[in-house]
């Protein structure tokens, strides 16, 4: 007859071993699972201005309820681009403007996971161009007025900058310069509040 105190410390060690193992692969499963919930899609972003480059190439995670859309907006912003196209690479050939939605700044298209993308993208305004082109305009209408008076008019030959006397055309140019200010002024402001409400969405 088989001693029972005898079975006992084997079944006690086999019993420890099976949960042990059990545990392990539990763990292991756990940290597997949390592996893959915790992988973000993303994108490989060949990014070029005007036909130049590539300038840079990052990755881009993306966003949405599927997590399969492009940030399209926070592209632009990071770069100082107004807009991006699908870009050829080999025959360097812009394509169509990528769309996106204006509240989220996600893209339209959907785009899989690893994909590599090639964008083409056009840089925002300077504001020295505009100026530039008033002050240029402002010149010609003076130097045309000169022409069709055939004699210099006496406000020119007065010119000075005193504060209580500015001739007309630099008055002009003054309040020409401030307008455009003011209005690229007022559209920063209102992108940079849009970009914070989005975010404070988001």
């Amino acid at each position: 007859m088989v001693d029972e105190n005898e079975n006992s410390p084997l079944l006690t060690s086999e019993i420890e071993e099976e949960v042990e193992e059990i545990t392990t692969a539990t763990a292991n499963d756990g940290d597997t699972a949390k592996h893959v919930r915790t992988k973000v899609p993303e994108v490989e972003i060949h990014l070029f201005r005007q036909g130049k480059g590539p300038i840079v190439v990052f990755k881009s995670a993306l966003g949405g309820w599927e997590q399969d859309q492009l940030e399209v907006g926070d592209i632009l912003e990071k770069h100082g681009l107004k807009t991006v196209f699908a870009f050829n690479h080999q025959t360097r050939v812009r394509g169509v403007p990528v769309r996106f939605n204006p509240r989220n700044g996600r893209s339209i298209l959907t785009y899989r996971d690893g994909a590599v993308v090639y964008l083409d993208g056009e840089p925002k305004d300077s504001l020295i161009k505009p100026i530039t082109r008033i002050l240029i305009g402002v010149a010609i209408i003076t130097l045309m007025i000169v022409i069709v008076s055939r004699e210099t008019p006496e406000w020119m030959n007065k010119f000075n900058f005193s504060p209580g006397n500015f001739s007309p055309w630099v008055l002009a140019c003054v309040v020409i310069v401030f307008t455009r200010m003011r209005k690229r002024t007022k559209i920063f402001y209102k992108a940079r509040l849009v970009n914070g409400l989005v975010a404070s969405v988001v």
